[in-house]
């Protein structure tokens, strides 16, 4: 979907609180013109595909940029000590695929890309409530009608950690389907806190079914972008689920067989979709009806 208006206002005020520290005025006058001339440059792109064009600039201008490397490492652990208890949770529950979906929801706050502060306390508030929370009942039932006629299914990924909660519910879908084929798809290189191979790999993700990255950094699935092979397997798969905001933003009104599975974390969202932060959506593409 084409860049909002709302994201426009984001994304500059967040570059401008990057530069706010700096003493050169005229580099930062000028910094803040060339973001907006990025913005104003109406190709189609979504706005996370604005991300590769905005971190060329940064690199240019600021320098090299911090590496998001130790956090991910942190909330990937971090998640990994609360596994085995989610695991045994998603086993004891009337429906486990079904439980299993709501901890994978609720593991997409760990995004630093929406949100400018991310809290152990609300992540950990939120998974401790997952289970009391429901799915459109609608949704679900299409989505298990889908997966029985399944033979390929394309997982998104979205956020470092997060990738914990996706394993288990894909430990769920191999165990329910087991002629299902997964693959899942990462970023392909580091872009703010969103998972790539490295990530996949710290959490045994990769040992379970295929990773494969996507070939960009932009936090999202923007097709005309990623890899061929990597978008030939999306368009062709059976399924897909696809966990987020950035990979709804870069993905809806492609018309694939998509079920988006996030928490709304930002105000757009929240109009978007008539709910309250950290609320979750779990929807199908083509039944998809936002407010603006």
């Amino acid at each position: 979907m084409n860049l909002n208006a709302s994201c426009i206002s984001c994304i500059v005020g967040r570059e401008e609180k990057r530069i706010r520290p700096l003493k050169d005025e005229a580099m930062k006058k000028d910094y803040m013109i060339r973001v907006l001339h990025i913005l104003a440059e109406d190709n189609g792109e979504p706005a996370p595909a604005k991300s590769i064009h905005l971190k060329k600039l940064q690199e240019e201008m600021l320098g090299p940029q911090p590496s998001w490397r130790e956090t991910n490492r942190s909330y990937n652990l971090m998640m990994l000590k609360t596994e085995k208890d989610l695991q045994e949770k998603i086993a004891a529950a009337k429906d486990p695929l079904a439980a299993a979906m709501l901890y994978a929801r609720a593991g997409n706050y760990i995004d630093f890309g929406a949100m400018q502060d991310v809290s152990k306390e609300k992540l950990e508030e939120l998974l401790d409530r997952a289970l009391s929370e429901t799915l459109d009942s609608q949704t679900y039932e299409d989505f298990l009608q889908d997966l029985k006629k399944a033979k390929s299914l394309v997982y998104l990924t979205d956020n470092c950690g997060e990738i914990v909660a996706d394993k288990l519910l894909i430990s769920q879908l191999l165990h329910q389907f087991p002629e299902l084929q997964i693959t899942v798809v990462v970023r392909g290189e580091e872009a703010v806190n969103d998972a790539t191979l490295i990530d996949a790999r710290e959490v045994g993700l990769t040992e379970l079914v295929p990773v494969i990255g996507n070939g960009t950094a932009i936090p999202g699935t923007y097709l005309p972008a990623v890899l061929p092979e990597v978008r030939d397997q999306i368009k062709t798969a059976d399924l897909i689920i696809s966990k987020g905001q950035g990979n709804f933003e870069s993905l809806h009104e492609c018309g694939l067989n998509i079920y988006y599975l996030f928490l709304c974390k930002c105000e757009l969202f929240t109009r978007r979709f008539g709910m309250k932060q950290y609320e979750g959506v779990f929807i199908r593409e083509k039944n998809v009806k936002i407010k603006g």
